[in-house]
């Protein structure tokens, strides 16, 4: 009897260890859960997931702030100029590819050309905001910038991850999706056997470092099971938080959770050259009545923040004390100031496709808050529109002229002041001096209200007790470089 119970017991245990859920994790291997990349192309990237993996791969310029107007060089070793008209990048020594070619200046300078001429997320950075008359490698360390006009974003614009370089295989070739798959960077890490959507891939740190990430594993999947595996120690990492986990995850990672601001966020747009809604008493009233938490905790799922300006907080310069006005849910003042307007409906509120449900949401809640019919309706063509409609606007690069640009075209707005304001902004001597400049022309938009902000885009990551050291930026999202395991 009593051997019998010893082999039942023996039995027993060898079948728990055969259903335990986790192996022990290897040290420097890390195990990421994210979504599925759009593209691994760098200069047509414009999602979180896309960034994650191409920051990974790629080393930018530098990294620029845009609330202090820091400059922190990278790939660079300085990035000058003697009147913003004329720029110099130096290049650091010892820059290659992972495919072992060097990164020379003629690197950049022929990607920009690739960039320049594609339509991609990255080519209105050179071709509306930079701008520049000539572009040139004097020697292998060194790129040339002359403008026609002095311009202090230039360090901004070229922190965009989206000018990062292309080795001259793929410039040769222009075989962009078979690069997408197999994306050759100089970044930290390199991408081993490519990526395979809906799977994901491999990266391997170039240069190991003890006691951080060295090899990472990058898992695509639903985020809610992700979630989940990491809460069950069978994921290290994940990159995005569904809205009904946003709750617990304070609870089931505490000190082990952390959010960010993203380089997007969406607006309502009016048409004012409309008559019906050339009056900036009805562009505010429509700003009052849209109840953005609502929007925040319904539709949106958690993943957006209510605004505070209209900038959001990735592209922002300085600090801004309180909520703007038109950011702000105020019923009573919305219908009041409907009624001085005259205005007496209906509306129409057009949305891109992705946006409908958030959209046909706040149309709702504007008839309702303002008494007056309110519908949603999809854009059915790219010319101009006779109501307001929702952008979600994605930022390319930490400059704050970028999206005001943006916005003021999306609305058709055109003022001498704004435009003087931003030419200002640009050619002033300090980074202090731009920052203010740039607040005074978004007060402008805030005050003649072309466009009402409505949310400001986050991130979200949760790890395992065993990650240590993350960190996350707009543009690169979470830094895998600088986790620790």
């Amino acid at each position: 009897m009593r051997s019998r119970l010893l082999v039942l017991l023996a039995t027993a245990a060898v079948a728990l260890a055969g259903c335990s859920a986790v192996e022990p994790a290897q040290p420097g291997a890390l195990a990421v859960g994210l979504q599925e990349p759009g593209t691994l192309l760098p200069a047509d990237v414009d999602d979180q997931a896309g960034r994650l993996v191409t920051g990974a791969l790629w080393t930018p310029l530098a990294d620029y702030d845009t609330a202090s107007g820091r400059l922190t060089p990278r790939a660079a070793e300085s990035i000058t100029s003697p009147d913003r008209v004329h720029w110099t990048v130096r290049l650091r020594a010892g820059g290659r590819f992972h495919d072992g070619t060097p990164v020379t200046a003629r690197s950049y300078v022929d990607t920009w050309k690739a960039v320049a001429a594609e339509n991609w997320a990255a080519t209105p950075v050179l071709k509306e905001s930079l701008r520049a008359k000539e572009i040139s490698a004097p020697d292998p360390a060194t790129i040339r910038i002359d403008l026609d006009r002095p311009s202090n974003q230039v360090p901004a614009l070229l922190s965009a991850p989206g000018l990062v370089p292309l080795p001259a295989s793929v410039l040769a070739s222009r075989d962009w999706n078979g690069f997408a798959r197999h994306p050759v960077g100089n970044g930290p890490f390199r991408l081993e056997n490519g990526w395979v959507p809906g799977t994901g891939g491999k990266l391997v740190r170039v240069t190991p470092a003890p006691g951080k990430a060295n090899e990472v594993d990058l898992q695509v999947g639903d985020p809610a099971e992700q979630y989940d595996q990491v809460r069950d120690g069978q994921l290290d990492l994940a990159t995005s938080v569904p809205g009904e986990r946003h709750e617990a995850m304070h609870a089931d990672f505490d000190g082990r959770h952390t959010t960010w601001p993203l380089p997007e966020a969406g607006y309502l747009v009016f048409p004012v050259r409309t008559p019906r809604f050339a009056d900036a008493t009805v562009r505010h009233a429509f700003a009052l009545a849209a109840d953005r938490e609502a929007l925040v905790k319904g539709p949106l799922a958690q993943q957006v923040d209510p605004p505070r300006a209209l900038l959001p907080p990735a592209e922002a310069p300085g600090e801004r004390t309180g909520t703007c006005r038109p950011c702000s849910f105020d019923a009573a003042a919305a219908k009041s100031l409907l009624g001085q307007s005259g205005f007496t409906g209906p509306a129409t509120v057009y949305f891109d496709t992705g946006a409908g449900t958030w959209t046909g949401a706040l149309a709702a809640g504007l008839g309702g808050t303002l008494g007056v019919p309110v519908t949603a309706q999809p854009r059915q063509s790219d010319g101009p529109l006779d109501s307001p409609s929702t952008v979600d606007l994605k930022a390319n690069t930490p400059s704050p002229a970028e999206l005001l640009t943006g916005l003021a075209a999306a609305s058709g707005y055109t003022d001498p002041g704004f435009t003087q304001d931003l030419a200002a902004a640009e050619s002033a001597a300090t980074p202090e001096e731009s920052g203010q400049l740039y607040r005074v022309a978004e007060n402008q938009l805030l005050r003649d209200l072309p466009v009402a902000p409505l949310w400001t885009g986050h991130g979200h990551a949760v790890w395992a007790p065993r990650v240590h050291d993350v960190t996350a930026t707009p543009f690169a999202d979470v830094r895998l470089a600088d986790i620790s395991v």
